[in-house]
């Protein structure tokens, strides 16, 4: 399905935003949940395309998954070996977080299993996730040994590792561990930067002996796992939309309320404040184990700065907006070393680099990231193709342009934010489909 958003010039932007509960938080509750024993109580949950995907992949699995009202699950633990082998294959959708998670999960499991996903997720490389797996003694296949769908041959005996991942990747990180739940001896995973801690945190709330430190991480197999309630954050990547619009906007202070700030995740937030932006932290407090609080944007007038690259791991998701905020800054920002971003759910940086040039700014690519100097955005037409955050940049960037900008193939919005039209609305966006 084809959806066409128009993101018209937009005035100064008001209000509070309750930004939905955060996807990798969602995603990881559910699996390990799951695999608990007992019943997990998930509130704020994420009703979003990418999350029903590893629900309903987990009640295939004989889980029962309870919804006694819509943004809450409870989760009926099966425990460690309790998952049963599905009827048939089991579909990610457009979620690599769901693919490579489970892929993780599965390859311990005494019964076969296929992952697919769709037409953008069967571009996405699994060989760096494949390579791990396969040296812990599972049995993972694709197609050329890169491509889903997954194939999952189960009863293998899986051994610990000492892993050191060649990237900085969450995703893989999180599948090598949750593979380690069930091996023989210790698993360790070393990254050349340190990445989100998700899974560990959530690990180490669902009783796991986990050690962890930024970089680093490393348990010991055959845990048992106890369920426990889980409070999901507001969603970093989705409030950073409107971080960066009611940072462009002349006049606007928004409040978004209480926003998870792990702090491998908001590098964006450090990036902006280096480049002028007015961002104010109040009523912060700790919730299973990650940071909260609610941020305060006012507008504030950007510079073009150089992007720090020990920032990149820490704002992967974040870039499409970043490449926004760039272009509407006083000079050049310069972005290295995130090649990462041409593999996600598009080539993010050609993209976001096609989609500004559209609308009149100067931008030089390269082949791991992109020079942007900022300037007036004009109206005009870009494509997001398929990409829900670039989607949504460009729809910031309409707001902040002095014409209308039709932003093409915004349908897969729905795996990670399906409110963000009407919340966009609400505070002062004009964006209609």
């Amino acid at each position: 399905m084809s959806m066409d958003w128009i993101s018209s010039p937009a005035g100064a932007l008001h209000g509070e935003v309750a930004i939905p509960g955060d996807k990798s938080v969602s995603h990881r509750a559910l699996m390990l949940g799951a695999i608990a024993e007992g019943a997990t109580h998930i509130r704020g949950f994420l009703e979003s395309a990418d999350t029903h995907a590893t629900e309903n992949i987990l009640r295939a699995m004989d889980v029962r998954i309870d919804m006694p009202v819509r943004d809450e699950r409870i989760v009926h633990g099966v425990g460690l070996h309790g998952l049963r082998a599905p009827g048939g294959e089991l579909d990610c959708g457009n979620s690599g977080t769901a693919m490579r998670l489970l892929a993780g999960l599965l390859a311990g499991q005494r019964f076969d299993s296929v992952l697919t996903g769709d037409a953008s997720l069967s571009r996405r490389p699994m060989r760096r996730l494949i390579e791990p797996l396969t040296a812990m003694g599972a049995s993972v296949t694709a197609k050329n040994s890169d491509l889903p769908p997954l194939r999952i041959t189960g009863g293998q005996t899986l051994r610990g590792i000492d892993f050191r991942s060649p990237i900085a990747s969450a995703q893989v990180k999180s599948a090598i561990l949750l593979a380690g739940l069930y091996a023989r001896g210790e698993t360790q995973v070393r990254e050349p930067q340190p990445t989100r801690d998700y899974t560990e945190r959530m690990l180490a709330a669902f009783g796991c002996r986990i050690e962890f430190e930024p970089g680093k991480a490393r348990l010991h197999g055959d845990h048992t796992l106890r369920a426990t309630d889980v409070s999901v954050p507001a969603d970093f990547s989705s409030a950073a939309f409107f971080i960066v619009a009611a940072t462009l906007l002349p006049g606007s202070e928004l409040r978004l309320m209480q926003v998870g700030l792990n702090p491998r995740r908001i590098g964006l937030l450090r990036i902006l404040r280096a480049m002028g932006a007015d961002i104010v932290e109040e009523d912060t407090l700790k919730s299973g184990g990650e940071h909260v609080a609610d941020l305060i944007v006012r507008h504030a007038p950007l510079r073009g700065i150089e992007v720090p690259a020990e920032y990149v791991a820490d704002m992967i998701d974040e870039f499409p907006i970043l490449f926004v905020a760039a272009a509407s800054a006083q000079g050049i920002t310069t972005i290295r070393g995130a090649g990462e971003l041409r593999v996600k759910e598009s080539d993010r940086i050609a993209v976001m680099t096609t989609g500004l040039r559209a609308l009149g700014i100067q931008v030089e690519e390269t082949p791991d990231g992109a020079m942007i100097e900022g300037g007036a955005l004009r109206g005009g037409e870009v494509d997001a193709q398929g990409d829900h955050r670039c989607a949504m940049a460009f729809a910031v960037a309409g707001a902040m342009a002095d014409g209308p900008v039709r932003v093409r193939d915004c349908a897969n919005v729905i795996t990670s934010f399906p409110a963000f039209p009407t919340l966009a609305n609400r505070c002062g966006f004009r964006l209609s489909a």
